[in-house]
């Protein structure tokens, strides 16, 4: 006889060891929530219930849940090789090469397991081949877990233009050696950098703030930060961890012309398998090689089954037709979603690009939406009200103000109008 457990028995269990109940403080919600299968677009808990999932686990399923191919990949490297941890293999040579292949600014690659582990490597090198300390980031934006730069995302109004770091034990001299900026505000760059532009090692810039939803860079912005970051020998990262092969195989920077010093990536890489990569200019990242002088090392970088799923991944974005139907969905999701808003007389921005989309509580009139600054404007109560009740029947939206949905090769026109009606329902109660 099988025995079977409710989310709020496992919760309960999982709260009695693992601190606050989850993994990553990132997944913790206002209610007990165990996933027991996925599949395609959807998820089921242990309670039985099957949600449309637009979460994507913050962004890694472009293709969808348990992709046959991909897994197909996983299987057959598991049945050929495990972890060496000495030389290297032919498939992360093959990976290497494709990335290089397809990512402007991926002259070299080094490969990681998660995003957090490539910014801190490119922070440490940027450091390293420039003598210098500081670095700037930009309000809104998120690169990880490390000391630098776990700083300012979704600020309190009060602490907009102060550091506000999201964590205690991070050390002063690494909060105090970066600089927040607004974002898209060149002239604030352009200041900031006239006044101590030689003590800079690097910029580091989420090149779509996807972890305030769906803030476009301007393009007058974009080209300062490479012409800026030339004139004053600063590196320029981008971080493509989110971007990155959802928008384009090439990173976003195959799409806006400007092409960075390095760039990490993770996530969409593999379709939710572990693997993350710091690619760059050779010059730079031949100094992690003999005689460089930086070291980068890790037991799991280059695992077989994480490089096998991103070159199972990326085989099936090859041809472009899984992103122009992920585009095209969201698109349509965000055009509807404005109508039914507008219909109803509900202050609604949706923000699109690509496959994601994002709902913000505000008004239209105040559209585009150009930094962090400008979100403060959102409703949050009822932005967290909305996904909730999302989740409460059946679409699941994570239920924090200003988070992204994606939309995957598994979503359906179907999956797009359920998810419309359901969200008309919610909205005509407002």
């Amino acid at each position: 006889m099988s025995i079977t457990h409710t989310n709020s028995e496992l919760a309960q269990r999982a709260a009695a060891v693992i601190p606050g109940g989850v993994n990553s403080s990132n997944r913790r919600l206002p209610w007990p929530l165990v996933v027991t299968h996925a599949a395609g677009a959807s998820f089921t808990d242990a309670d039985g219930t099957t949600f449309l999932d637009y979460h994507a686990a913050f962004g890694p399923l472009i293709l969808g849940h348990n992709h046959q191919r991909v897994n197909a990949a996983v299987h057959d490297v598991i049945n050929q090789i495990d972890i060496i941890g000495a030389g290297v293999t032919e498939r992360e040579v093959t990976l290497a090469e494709t990335l290089v292949h397809h990512i402007p600014s991926a002259e070299r690659v080094l490969l990681t397991n998660s995003g957090s582990e490539a910014t801190y490597a490119a922070l440490r090198l940027a450091r390293a081949v420039t003598g210098r300390d500081a670095i700037i980031k930009f309000q809104g934006t998120y690169h990880g877990w490390h000391d630098s730069i776990l700083m300012n995302v979704i600020s309190p109004p009060e602490k907009i233009g102060r550091k506000d770091p999201l964590s205690l034990g991070m050390l002063p001299a690494a909060i105090d050696s970066t600089v927040v900026l607004p974002f898209n505000d060149t002239d604030a760059l352009t200041e900031l950098l006239q006044q101590r532009g030689e003590t800079i090692a690097a910029i580091i810039v989420e090149i779509i703030p996807h972890n305030i939803g769906c803030v476009l860079p301007e393009p007058a912005f974009l080209a300062a930060l490479r012409t800026l970051t030339q004139q004053y020998g600063i590196v320029l990262i981008f971080d493509e961890v989110i971007t990155g092969f959802r928008h384009a195989l090439g990173g976003y920077q195959s799409i806006c012309g400007v092409t960075p010093d390095l760039s990490t990536f993770a996530k969409a890489m593999a379709n939710g398998y572990p693997i993350a990569a710091l690619v760059g200019r050779a010059e730079l990242m031949d100094r992690f090689g003999p005689g460089g002088g930086v070291f980068f090392a890790g037991t799991y970088n280059g695992h077989p089954v994480g490089v096998a799923a991103a070159l199972a991944t990326i085989a099936e974005l090859a041809d472009g037709s899984i992103h122009r139907h992920c585009f095209a969905l969201a698109d349509y999701a965000a055009s509807e979603l404005r109508t039914i808003a507008a219909d109803l007389g509900i202050p609604l921005i949706v923000a699109q690009f690509g496959s994601v989309f994002v709902p913000y509580f505000i008004d239209p009139a105040r559209a585009p939406i150009r930094s962090y600054e400008d979100l403060l404007a959102n409703d949050t109560a009822r932005d967290i009200w909305f996904r909730s009740e999302m989740c409460r029947l059946g679409i699941f939206m994570l239920p924090q103000a200003l988070k992204r949905n994606h939309v995957s090769a598994a979503h359906t026109r179907a999956d797009i109008d359920r998810t419309l009606e359901t969200a008309r329902e919610i909205l005509r109660t407002l």
